[in-house]
């Protein structure tokens, strides 16, 4: 293949130190930001260097479109000649063809079904600093087939940030990074589980995979000062690992998932701007890591907070005309989602002279090419993150950053998986902010206060640490490696996510017991569909028809397709208009139910396996086997009647109830935990999940009882979540589609202040049906009096003066003494309530009966013997003071108080000690009207010291009764005392 004039980009002069690096070390890393040409102009030199096809993986369908159709132009072909591409639904190559763009996700698909991926030379994985989950799995497949089945396969890694020291680690060694050895590697880096082990890799080959000891080929021997790019007249310095900074970027900049900027000797910077450095050939153990500098014009940044209750649709609506009003060319926008995309456009439908021009993965082909053209008339481009690196925009000189972006997430304690809007990173922000200056200076308006850009994360987020991990779990089971150990990761899937994936798989018949994926699982990745939609589709095809099943599928995969939460209107209205990206790809589904029409296929029974309602949120098992085998029979009747049904209205056109039926049942296949039914009394419904959720406005759903909900996601902050999508269901369909979550059992429990025994029927947390049991087993009701005991607390039992008493005085010799004195504390009663309160419990029925327990009486169980004997002797209940007085004792804080008139403890100069001499009491002394004069735990002290000066006060304010001046010489006496001497 002979290479054409390439245009003038920043990678131009650095393709031969690419391609020579390529061939000698067989990994490298390229870093490169957006705008210098790596995705188009490198594909094209390798394939004019080397022999095989070159693979480009590509993280969006988009982008790979756009790089397939640019490099054809550079080649002055049409795509599908020499370059073409591959996405889902849609592929475009010939026998000439050298290059092909992928994504990563078909490549992954490669991967299982031929993990020698037969013909390929080279594979480039472009954008890598994007971190899709996607990427992250080809990338570990990638090398554990290299260390095997194909040394000899090149890998060229990009990234648009510097941020490429762990990556360039993982590739060179195969899976030991910065000394941390991979999961279920060896030290020496071998591939295999357990360190040496074979392992099959990709069992439809049923290859035998010897581990490798991570051996590296041999460099072509070029010195490290070898010059690069002479053609440009490049001074070349040997450089000590200086990194390049490029577009804005610091080459000191953190990196990414806990790096540091490592970054360093093993880096070349081999192009950019008017220069070339090159640095040292590499570190042992690293691959080579090559940095072209990209040609950034500066961009003058402005900040622009939100107004008061401004929507960000409003707000960025109002930095699009600053930025049309401050400068020339056209105006590039970033929104989180395309809802946004839609509002905002709306926002500025009176722009005059100016076309608004929308661009996200799901707009079809010609309206994506239309915004990746310069246009007639100055353009506003409203766009998703696409076109932060994947994408060239020509003609922008001004961005609107929303500062938002939309990334998957999950909330394993609700069952809600989704995509959640979060504020972006820093180092997205400055990718977006660098688009204005690729052609010439420009202008970037952030829509949040300057102050909050320090707050920023420093990188985006791996997908794989935060997304819903089911469709990676059944990945790695085809691959042969369910947990994913004897694989090199970037960063490995977080442990409870791949279990809960694992648990959802075998309740799908995906994975056996062992955790080994089944020829249904097989048949459920060959889609290409998350499994929850494939299952759907295998299972719903027999009962509603391949295309009606197809076409539901598609919906709810992308519901963006919906105007509406009304799935049934949706789907309705998708037939009417029948958009070319929905029927095609209903029309791929369809081809491919037919291909897969074996026993594995469409034929399996909704209940093939567990079914996929014995998974509740968080993957916890439920249901139980005879509940389903009871119903079995009806619903295999009903299922008949339905399928029959579904196929005449197939043949002649779904009526308005059929198409009501497909949309629910569909939906329920795929999500059974999402059935919901209609709360008593209230708006809101409870999900099979256990989780609430509640209808937007308008959207027609109001009045069903339950509901088949697809789609829903929940605010941050908000109790209840929000449909999105979901269809009108019933219980019939609710018991057919989640037979595994239907449960009947006996249920016990403290409920508003009494025992409830009833037998209820359940469908997860939803309540089918109850009844009262008259004869509930005493051990239930013993454990349901106990769960409202605790629940409400032991001030449900009668505490009157002598309990409490008894209570602070045992919890003061605990204190003091120890053991065998009991603890008395709410938990540690509630907690061994065998012990002291059982015979009380035993006919016990409600609230009533438990305030007619004496808890005196049910303490005294707890008195350790013999020492109970002594218990008025250690902590006495009253205390006889000179007086003759039995004063009672206060042991309710830490030091046992004794509270007594002053007159009544005359010649007491040594007051007694509590618990065997170990406690102090403390005194307060009152006045004849029972009020405080003195506190002290000293009382000759007091006696000495604060007498005199209480004395005084008392003299003043009680007259009639006699204050002595020495208090140790005098009687003591309760009444006034008028013949009492005083000194």
């Amino acid at each position: 293949m002979k290479l054409p004039e390439l245009p003038d980009l920043p990678v131009r002069p650095a393709l031969d130190e690419i391609v020579e690096t390529l061939a000698g070390r067989g990994v490298a890393v390229l870093v490169a930001p957006p705008g210098t040409g790596k995705t188009t102009l490198v594909p094209l030199a390798l394939a004019a260097a080397s022999e095989g096809r070159i693979v480009v993986a590509e993280p969006r369908r988009l982008a790979a479109r756009a790089a397939a159709a640019r490099m054809a132009a550079l080649l002055g072909e049409r795509v599908g000649e020499t370059v073409g591409y591959a996405v889902r639904g849609d592929r475009k190559v010939g026998a000439r063809t050298r290059i092909e763009v992928v994504t990563s996700g078909l490549l992954v698909r490669r991967l299982q079904q031929d993990p020698e991926l037969p013909g390929v030379g080279t594979v480039v994985l472009d954008e890598c600093h994007e971190r899709h989950l996607d990427a992250d799995l080809l990338l570990a497949l990638l090398l554990d087939a290299r260390s095997g089945l194909r040394p000899d396969l090149r890998v060229l890694a990009t990234s648009a940030t510097v941020a490429a020291g762990r990556l360039a680690a993982l590739l060179g060694q195969g899976g030991e990074v910065d000394g941390q050895v991979g999961p279920g590697q060896g030290v020496d880096g071998s591939a295999g589980s357990g360190g040496g082990a074979d392992r099959a890799v990709g069992s439809d080959k049923g290859a035998d995979v010897q581990a490798r000891s991570g051996e590296v080929a041999a460099g072509s021997g070029e010195g490290a000062g070898s010059a690069v790019g002479s053609g440009e007249g490049a001074d070349v310095q040997a450089r000590s690992g200086e990194v390049a900074a490029g577009s804005g970027e610091g080459a000191g900049s953190a990196a990414g998932s806990g790096e540091g900027a490592d970054v360093q000797a093993g880096t070349r910077a081999v192009a950019g701007g008017r220069g070339v450095d090159v640095g040292s050939a590499g570190e042992p153990g690293r691959c080579p890591v090559l940095e072209v500098r990209g040609r950034a014009y500066p961009v003058e940044v402005e900040y622009l907070p939100a107004l008061t209750r401004e929507r960000v649709e409003a707000q960025v609506a109002r930095g699009v005309r600053a930025a049309l009003a401050g400068t020339e060319g056209d105006v590039l926008v970033f929104l989180p989602g395309v809802g946004e995309i839609n509002r905002t456009a709306g926002l500025l439908r009176d722009l005059d002279g100016v076309d608004v021009v929308p661009l996200h993965g799901r707009l079809g082909s010609s309206v994506q090419d239309t915004a990746l053209r310069p246009g007639v008339r100055r353009r506003v481009v409203l766009s998703t993150a696409v076109a932060e690196s994947s994408l060239t925009v020509p003609g922008v000189r001004a961005v609107v950053d929303s500062g938002l972006s939309r990334v998957p997430r999950i909330d394993h304690r609700r069952g809600l998986s989704g995509l959640a809007t979060v504020r972006v990173s820093a180092a997205v922000a400055e990718q977006r902010a660098g688009r204005a200056g690729r052609e010439a200076p420009g202008r970037a308006w952030r829509c949040w206060p300057e102050y909050e850009h320090q707050t920023l994360p420093a990188y985006p987020e791996p997908e794989i640490r935060t997304a819903e991990l089911t469709r990676l779990a059944l990945e790695l089971a085809c691959w042969g490696t369910p947990d994913g150990s004897g694989l090199a990761w970037w960063d490995a899937p977080p442990e409870g996510g791949l279990a809960a994936g694992r648990a959802v798989l075998r309740a799908l018949g995906a994975l056996d017991a062992s955790d080994r994926v089944t020829d249904r699982g097989r048949a459920m990745s060959a889609l290409g569909l998350h499994p929850r939609l494939a299952r759907a589709l295998l299972d719903g095809a027999a009962h509603v028809g391949p295309r009606a099943a197809a076409e539901m599928v598609v919906l709810m995969d992308d519901d963006s397709l919906a105007h509406t939460a009304d799935a049934a209107a949706a789907l309705r209205a998708l037939r009417s208009e029948r958009p070319p990206r929905w029927t095609k790809e209903a029309q791929r589904l369809v081809r491919l139910l037919g291909a897969d029409s074996g026993p594995n296929a469409a034929s399996v029974p909704a209940d093939a396996g567990t079914p996929v309602g014995a998974v509740r949120s968080g993957g916890v098992p439920a249901g139980h086997s005879e509940s389903r085998t009871a119903h079995s029979e009806s619903r295999t009747a009903h299922s008949e009647s339905r399928t029959a049904h579904s196929e005449s209205r197939t043949a002649s056109g779904d009526s308005a109830r059929g198409v009501h039926e497909i949309a629910a049942l569909m939906i329920a296949l795929a999500q059974p935990e999402r059935l919901a039914r209609r709360r008593p009394g209230g708006t809101s419904y409870l999900m099979a999940g256990g989780t609430a959720v509640t209808l937007p406005p308008g959207s027609g759903l109001a009045e069903a009882e339950w509901l088949a909900v697809a789609v829903a996601d929940r605010d941050p902050g908000r109790a209840e979540g929000r449909i999105r999508l979901a269809a009108i269901a019933d219980e019939d369909l609710a018991r057919e589609a989640a037979p595994g979550l239907v449960t009947r059992a006996e249920e016990v429990h403290w409920e508003s202040g009494a025992v409830v025994a009833r037998q209820v029927e359940r469908l997860g947390a939803i309540v089918l049906s109850e009844k009262p049991l008259r004869q509930p087993d005493p051990l239930a009701l013993d454990r349901a009096v106990r769960e409202g005991l605790r629940a409400e607390g032991l001030q449900l039992l009668r505490w009157d003066d002598d309990a409490r008493g008894l209570r602070e005085r045992l919890a003061f010799l605990h204190r003091t003494l120890g053991a065998p004195w009991p603890a008395v504390d709410d938990d540690t009663l509630l907690a061994d309530l065998d012990r002291w309160l059982a015979p009380d419990l035993t006919t016990v029925r409600r609230r009533a009966d438990l305030t007619c327990i004496d808890a005196g009486t049910a303490l005294r169980r707890l008195l350790p013997w013999p020492e109970s004997a002594r218990l008025d002797e250690l902590a006495p209940e009253r205390l006889e003071v000179p007086s003759g007085s039995r004063v009672r004792l206060d042991y309710s804080a830490d030091q046992p108080v004794l509270a007594v008139k002053v007159q009544e403890i005359f010649g007491w100069t040594t007051p007694p000690t509590l618990a065997d001499g170990r406690a102090n009491l403390l005194l307060h002394l009152l006045s004849p009207a029972q009020r405080p004069v003195a506190v002290t735990a000293d009382l000759p002290s007091f006696w000495r010291n604060g007498w005199p000066q209480v004395r005084a006060d008392l003299r003043g304010r009680y007259p009639k009764h006699a204050w002595p001046e020495d208090p140790t010489t005098v009687v003591p006496h309760r009444g006034t005392a008028r013949r009492a001497r005083e000194n």
